[in-house]
């Protein structure tokens, strides 16, 4: 996943939901426009004008204009005003509208995920019945094309904001308080969502990935989701995970297939197949897997990851261990 991938632009549309907040934000566009491009018509005539007899006062009162003159301005006014009045109410309308237009989307049998803001990252998990088929992950969606998503969001610490420009608008996570919104995509792509309200001190890096794919790829990866951590197949990634399970790492993560269960960072199971690290702060590559597991803070400061010191043998095994969790 490479920046040339990913789109991130509320002008770039590519569902139903950010289509509509498109069309509302280019009416908005030309309006503004048009009304400043009057506004500095209506002032370059006044400055050419301004020497003109008809604008000169009249009689010994320093404050009079020409009758003709005080005529014209009091219409203008007018019909300036009522101009505002309408341009006003009309974009009123088309904001009301937009928003029923975009509450109104989805489906019942949509399918459902619970996204939870953390600072600073993003807890994904997909809904399902048999509570063994959940899927639990972080910092990225996978998502079927041409289908609605309800994605129900809550925080567990302070007030975040998620923003999928690409697909729909803003939504406040506000802690012990659930919402819901709905996404869809309509074409392929891989779609950068941020947290677009000041959350801390790394509210900058708090980002997402939202990747839309056909069902078909859809469904492996949320089959491949669901098994267990894979299990290790050399001396040197048997010797990671035992560094792994040895550590304080297991107080925080989980590693399905292990007795790592935390809940406190991001779940760690399929930590391979991800695209970034640290929510979207790094790329995933095994150099800065390493510099992060060993010193996050210099690269995240105020993040809740502890430096971890431990030898560059022990170091290179648990990368070996963890690059094998795909």
């Amino acid at each position: 996943m490479t920046p040339a991938t990913v789109a991130q632009s509320a002008l770039d549309t590519a569902g139903p939901a950010a289509a509509h907040i498109e069309r509302l934000w280019w009416l908005m566009f030309w309006v503004a426009t048009g009304v400043f491009v009057v506004t500095m018509a209506f002032l370059a005539a006044a400055l050419i004008r301004r020497r003109s007899p008809m604008t000169r006062r009249t009689g010994d009162d320093p404050v009079a204009l020409h009758p003709a003159t005080e005529s014209a301005l009091t219409s203008t006014v007018s019909i300036a005003v009522a101009a505002t009045v309408v341009i006003l109410f009309v974009l009123l309308v088309a904001s009301f509208l937009t928003d029923r237009r975009v509450s109104a989307l989805g489906a019942p049998s949509a399918l459902t995920i619970d996204l939870t803001g953390y600072q600073w990252w993003w807890q994904v998990e997909y809904e399902d019945p048999n509570p063994s088929l959940r899927v639990t992950t972080a910092n990225e969606i996978h998502i079927p094309v041409g289908r609605p998503i309800a994605i129900k969001v809550t925080s567990q610490d302070v007030i975040h904001s998620l923003w999928i420009p690409n697909l729909q608008g803003k939504r406040d996570l506000i802690p012990g308080y659930t919402t819901a919104i709905w996404i869809q995509a309509d074409r392929p792509g891989v779609y950068r969502g941020q947290c677009a309200e000041f959350c801390g001190f790394q509210h900058a890096h708090m980002a997402l990935y939202v990747t839309a794919e056909s069902e078909d790829d859809f469904q492996r990866w949320l089959t491949a989701q669901r098994a267990a951590a894979a299990a290790p197949m050399t001396d040197e990634e048997r010797h990671g995970r035992d560094v792994f399970l040895g550590t304080t790492c297991t107080q925080c993560h989980t590693i399905r297939g292990t007795i790592a269960g935390a809940r406190l960072g991001p779940d760690l199971t399929h930590v391979a197949s991800r695209g970034s690290l640290a929510a979207g702060t790094l790329p995933n590559t095994r150099g800065h897997l390493a510099g992060w597991i060993s010193d996050s803070q210099s690269i995240k400061p105020g993040n809740r990851m502890p430096p971890n010191a431990m030898s560059g043998e022990d170091l290179q095994a648990l990368l070996s261990y963890l690059e094998r969790l795909k």
